[in-house]
């Protein structure tokens, strides 16, 4: 899939098949995450792969907006590791450009994928530290929920002329 056609037609993907992703796939997913630009090039990020049923119902418990995970393959959380950090603050950043990139190569595999908001929500944030028993150095960014679509979207037409300003305001 072409780069530009790729970032004007994904869209966040809600419903999937019963088909599996691979181990392969999933590998090439973080993979590309793990390409993201991040603050000079410290990469403070962990991946989880969630695979087990259960624990993406669990999921669905505490995160208000994670319905979709009862019908998700997979998932994965991308986390900060406060201890990776060269540059103070920036984790977020980073994890998020990891995050775009993962949705991305999900997209041009032909997967569907939802980018669902852990950081900055405390509740959130403790309780998927208690469920993944995460270390207190490692912060939850985000979660995508990831499977094979069984819903099509049209592309989002976003862009908006008056939002682009020029040397000033």
């Amino acid at each position: 899939m072409d780069t530009i056609q790729a970032l004007l037609t994904r869209r966040s993907i809600r419903k999937y098949t019963a088909q599996s992703i691979s181990n392969n796939t999933m590998q090439e997913l973080i993979q590309a995450a793990m390409c993201a630009p991040s603050a000079g090039n410290q990469q403070p990020w962990h991946f989880v792969i969630i695979d087990d049923k259960s624990i993406l119902q669990q999921i669905t418990a505490f995160h208000p907006n994670a319905s979709m995970l009862s019908e998700a393959n997979k998932a994965i959380l991308i986390c900060g590791d406060e201890q990776l950090e060269k540059h103070k603050g920036y984790w977020m950043l980073d994890c998020s450009a990891a995050t775009e990139n993962c949705l991305l190569a999900a997209h041009a595999y032909g997967l569907g994928a939802c980018w669902l908001g852990m950081y900055p929500k405390q509740d959130r944030i403790l309780k998927m530290r208690q469920l993944l028993h995460l270390p207190d150095h490692v912060i939850p960014c985000s979660l995508i929920a990831l499977g094979y679509p069984a819903e099509q979207k049209e592309p989002c037409k976003r862009f908006k002329k008056e939002r682009i300003h020029n040397n000033s305001w």
